[in-house]
């Protein structure tokens, strides 16, 4: 979603917000600006467009001045425009605001603003709260912001910037959007992002619901301005200061022309990093900061998987795996949905909540629900700190390290790694009969990295289909048993990157209407590494074949029945059927890349899309 940026400390502000905002581009976003106080004076520049937009529009002026906020914009209340575009003022220009979420009652806002005289310049929600703090100030600044925070609805991260005192800045925060403070030298930062901090400091603190933080360049103090009092009021942040050790260039692109492709190759070792320490040479799975109880393991009675995108992926592999070892029922919903259902969840439910950012609104506000209703929360993220890493009852973070890419690839291996060390752990503590299994798994994973290897080491061969694929405008994935979420992915990450129709189904539902849509040429990518039904897929191919269409296998290295049956293959590892999701994925995750390529798609930042939603 939205980037915020802001500085306030002894150096030149406006480099600083630039750099921020440069790190934040990859989150999605269609507009930028900047607003930075010098003395009694603020200067706010912006435009629609990229940050290289903003920084032409600001070339040639001399804009100085110790204390300043930035953001990139992801258009939800109004157009991409410059007036749009953040950050806004109130009337006088006295107040400055950037804002990341939604303002639920924006509509009954903008009227009673204008009844006041108000003369609001945009469409946006965000402009109102300037207002607000503007009609609310009386020389305290502090209290001023807080009064506009009780008059707000929603979801929302946002930085308040003022000419009338300079060297201070206020950021508050509500539900999902996350907004991160970092510690420097006589300086402090604020953020959207923590690797966007990164180059500057390594020292951080995560401001938690209905918090609002007060920063000058030599101390944050953070206050609640909503919800019953958990903390003291105005409690020094030095007492919740967090180390991040993430390398600091670690969001640079590191000489590969997209992130997407670094990310795609940073597999194996995202994959050896969550495996790292966890699978014991005996084979036993070791969780040393996972600490769920054997007795809620033990008493679970279902397995319930949420996530959104590709994350909701990563919980139907979840299913495959889990439901005939664990002998138990195994649910799969996306949170967006499930959320506003009236579900049947109680004590004796292990809920397994997946997101990338673990800010993904739908899955937090979904998690929440259940735990009103007694089950228990693991998650599955990658961010430390994050909101879901926070309100969950346990966490098993993947160590994929930053994902810069719009499109999740890193991130969705780590999170099936991470899907089958929980399985791995569960099993521990219940009764079955897979330990054969199970140590072939725990054997394979060890291997995966090198299988991943192995995969990116065939790039050309699938570079050279992905630009015939290219020219096509409809594509269609199919798949039965694991590699059926599998071909839900690719065909994602093809829709992501190429903007190709792409549909995927369960081969199984082939004759059940989907035949209906191919016609001489139409590609088809079949996916078939799962040996217990590998002779039914063979079937569905040959119903694709006498249709005429272009059937491509993605297909293991030993197999010699549809390699010699089609003209073109995909060809994979071959690994345990319950780790075949892994180098599979990996081939399809080049395909899209080069497809997108070919078709010249801005791939680290699809059109519409944005990193984290944030928002509903």
């Amino acid at each position: 979603m939205c980037g915020i940026v802001g500085y306030v400390g002894k150096n030149d502000a406006l480099p600083i917000l630039m750099a921020g905002l440069t790190s934040l581009t990859y989150r999605g976003y269609d507009s930028a600006g900047v607003a930075v106080v010098n003395g009694t004076s603020m200067h706010v520049v912006k435009c629609a467009g990229k940050v290289g937009d903003l920084a032409a529009r600001l070339d040639g002026t001399t804009i100085t001045g110790t204390t300043g906020i930035g953001h990139t914009r992801w258009a939800t209340h109004g157009e991409p425009s410059d007036v749009n575009a953040h950050p806004h003022t109130d009337s006088a220009g006295d107040f400055a605001v950037v804002h990341n979420g939604i303002f639920e009652n924006s509509n009954e806002l903008r009227e009673r603003l204008r009844a006041q005289g108000c003369v609001i310049r945009s469409q946006t929600d965000t402009e109102l709260f300037a207002h607000l703090v503007a009609l609310n100030y009386d020389g305290s600044f502090e209290a001023a912001v807080k009064a506009a925070l009780s008059q707000v609805t929603g979801a929302f991260a946002l930085v308040v910037a003022s000419r009338l005192h300079p060297g201070m800045l206020i950021a508050a925060k509500l539900d999902t959007p996350p907004l991160v403070v970092g510690i420097g030298a006589d300086e402090l930062f604020v953020a959207s992002d923590i690797s966007s901090l990164l180059r500057f400091t390594k020292r951080v603190v995560i401001l938690e619901d209905g918090e609002m933080a007060v920063l000058t360049p030599k101390n944050v103090y953070v206050d609640l301005f909503r919800a019953e009092p958990v903390i003291g009021r105005r409690r020094p942040a030095s007492e919740r200061v967090l180390s991040v050790d993430w390398p600091a260039d670690i969001a640079e692109r590191g000489g590969y022309p997209h992130f997407m492709l670094k990310e795609i190759e940073e597999q194996p070792r995202a994959i050896r990093d969550t495996l790292r320490d966890r699978l014991l040479d005996d084979g036993r799975v070791l969780l040393e900061e996972f600490a769920l109880p054997p007795s809620v393991i033990r008493r679970a009675r279902r397995v319930l998987f949420l996530g959104c995108g590709t994350a909701f992926h990563a919980g139907l592999v979840g299913q495959y795996l889990f439901e005939p070892v664990l002998n138990v029922p195994v649910q799969v919903e996306v949170a967006s949905e499930f959320r506003y259902r009236q579900p049947v969840v109680g004590p004796d439910d292990l809920v397994v909540a997946i997101s990338q950012s673990g800010e993904t609104a739908d899955t937090v506000s979904a998690v929440r629900g259940v735990q009103e209703r007694g089950a228990t929360v693991v998650a599955i993220t990658n961010v430390v700190g994050s909101t879901l890493s926070r309100i969950a009852d346990h966490v098993l973070l993947t160590r994929a390290g930053p994902e810069i890419a719009v499109a999740s690839t890193k991130a969705f291996t780590a999170q099936v790694v991470a899907n089958h060390l929980l399985l791995m752990y569960l099993a521990q503590y219940r009764p079955h009969q897979h330990d054969k299994l199970l140590y072939q798994v725990g054997q394979g994973l060890r291997q995966l990295g090198d299988a991943v290897e192995r995969v990116l080491a065939r790039a050309d061969a699938i570079k050279a289909f992905a630009e015939r694929l290219a020219e096509h405008e409809d594509v269609y994935f199919i798949g039965r048993n694991l590699d059926e979420p599998i071909a839900r992915e690719g065909s994602l990450k093809l829709k992501e990157i190429s903007y190709i129709h792409s549909e995927a189904y369960a081969a199984g539902e082939l004759k059940h209407g989907t035949l209906a849509l191919l016609s001489p040429g139409t590609p088809v990518i079949a996916i078939a590494t799962q040996s217990e039904i590998y002779e039914k897929m063979v079937s569905n191919v040959q119903e694709v074949l006498a249709r005429k269409a272009w059937v491509t296998g993605l297909i293991a290295d030993d197999d010699t029945e549809l390699r010699g049956m089609l003209a073109d293959s995909l060809v994979v590892p071959r690994v345990n059927d319950l780790l075949a999701p892994v180098p599979n994925v990996v081939a399809l995750q080049l395909l899209a890349y080069h497809c997108g390529v070919a078709r010249g798609c801005d791939i680290d930042q699809p059109r519409n899309l944005a990193k984290s939603v944030t928002v509903e």
